[in-house]
């Protein structure tokens, strides 16, 4: 916001609340933010934008990071929103099929690949993204629900009695919050780990491929200035990402025995010694 000429304190004021991927809490933080009549909400995810938009329609809500907004029914169209919901849609499709094609560029040996993923935060399209991909370098996906905490280690159980040899993991706030659980029970079966963003490489994460998430929150800030100043949320197109990371951790590589092929390393923004 400094960037576009706001001074914090001054001029604007941030309320912030935190749901720490619980998803029985989002409809009372929502709540909470609504009664303060906010000029603007600014939302981490479509999971979070939809109560908020449920609870303060007439609020402009710019989304920083999430969704499909038009499937989500929040929006008309990515050029012409046309409500009160804008901002930035992190679609993650064509992100999964390149991370598929990225473990198996660095383990090609591998035939069975688990998948973890929470249906309640919406991953079903991403899920069907990343078979798809997987199947054609034929595959077999394997693929574990979790919805809680409680359920991580006998998700990974079964993925080890299934015969799992590698681990992906979509872009998903709650197992954002599960990261070194997660991490450290896939890292002790020797998986090579893809995440969705660069906090899972330098976690343990063999490699990480995703969106620029601190671009993508400094770009929700352009959207934020454009409707403080008077433009109608539903006249901003919704904008796609245009800059990606590829993270590799060497540590984890070296740990596992796994050479990192040159066609994958020219590929790299940041490599983890």
């Amino acid at each position: 916001m400094a960037a576009w000429g706001w001074r914090e304190g001054a001029q604007f004021v941030i309320e912030e609340r935190w749901a720490e991927g619980r998803m029985d809490q989002i409809q009372s933080l929502a709540e909470e933010l609504a009664a303060k009549k906010p000029a603007v909400l600014v939302a981490t995810a479509t999971m979070v934008v939809a109560p908020l938009a449920k609870v303060a329609p007439q609020v402009p809500i710019v989304q920083a990071t999430g969704g499909d907004l038009v499937a989500w029914g929040l929006a008309a169209s990515l050029g012409r929103p046309g409500g009160m919901v804008t901002g930035l849609t992190n679609i993650n499709v064509e992100i999964l099929g390149k991370s598929v094609q990225l473990l198996m560029e660095i383990v090609p040996k591998t035939q069975r690949v688990g998948v973890l993923t929470d249906p309640a935060w919406g991953t079903g399209r991403g899920l069907d993204a990343v078979q798809h991909a997987l199947a054609r370098y034929s595959l077999k996906p394997l693929v574990a629900n979790i919805k809680r905490p409680d359920d991580i280690e006998p998700a990974v159980a079964s993925l080890i009695k299934d015969g799992a040899q590698a681990l992906i993991l979509p872009a998903n706030p709650w197992l954002s919050t599960q990261r070194d659980h997660i991490l450290r029970l896939a890292l002790a079966q020797r998986w090579p780990v893809v995440g969705p963003n660069r906090t899972f490489a330098e976690a343990g994460a063999l490699i990480s491929y995703g969106t620029n998430r601190v671009a993508l929150y400094r770009r929700a800030a352009f959207y934020v200035d454009r409707i403080l100043k008077g433009t109608k949320p539903g006249d901003l197109p919704i904008e796609q990402p245009m800059i990606f990371e590829l993270v590799i951790n060497m540590k984890t590589a070296k740990a596992l025995g796994i050479t990192i092929p040159p066609t994958v390393m020219v590929q790299a923004t940041r490599v983890i010694q």
